[in-house]
């Protein structure tokens, strides 16, 4: 993969520590919970969300950008997801960066995410959607879809030369993988119930109806 230009400048590259034991990837669900308390504790960026706080099920996922299994949910299984349930108030998201392989890219998507203020989701959704398109040449790929969001030239190497929150962003993954055993892409925690792998909508269903009973 190019990684031009100068590998994304140096931000993102300078902390990428931990991906390669982080890679993404799919496997069967897993029969594990954590304790809600600690998983809903937000990390020193804070938590990006959707949904009410009052919702009767929260989902914390962690994903990677450049997962090809993340961009998946998010095209097959996130819009009912998003109408269904947390546009009704019944669920709540919780999103959470896990940078995946090559680790320099994905931190530095979810920089510009960061960057991008209440621009955050909808810079996000851009990264998945468009990801087979940007993914041989990340630099100009990501640039493209961060001046749609409002940036120019300046602010986009601005944001991906502040190392500060490249290694914020890679605390969130060291944190998910430590304390919650996160090691692949995507996984999902529904009210504290550990879920590995690219889930269908119909797969969800099933396990969030049962909890709004």
């Amino acid at each position: 993969m190019n990684l031009s230009r100068r590998h994304l400048l140096t931000g993102a590259c300078a902390l990428a520590l931990a991906s390669t034991a982080l890679a993404g990837g799919v496997v069967p669900a897993a029969a594990q919970a954590v304790n809600l308390a600690d998983l809903h504790q937000p990390g020193p960026l804070g938590d990006k969300t959707l949904g009410s706080d009052k919702a009767p099920v929260t989902i914390v996922e962690y994903a990677s950008v450049t997962c090809s299994h993340c961009a998946n949910f998010h095209a097959r299984t996130f819009p009912t997801l998003k109408q269904k349930y947390i546009d009704s108030g019944k669920v709540r998201l919780i999103f959470r960066e896990f940078p995946t392989q090559p680790a320099e890219v994905a931190i530095a998507g979810f920089m510009l995410a960061r960057c991008s203020g209440d621009n955050y989701f909808p810079l996000l959704d851009a990264l998945f959607e468009q990801q087979k398109r940007w993914a041989s040449d990340p630099y100009n790929g990501f640039l493209r879809i961060a001046k749609q969001a409002g940036f120019t030239q300046q602010t986009f190497d601005a944001c991906l030369k502040d190392s500060k929150l490249a290694g914020e962003i890679q605390q969130v993954a060291v944190r998910g993988n430590e304390k919650f055993k996160v090691e692949s892409t995507p996984t999902f925690f529904i009210n504290g119930q550990k879920v590995v792998g690219d889930i269908s909508a119909a797969e969800l269903e099933k396990l969030i109806e049962p909890l709004l009973k």
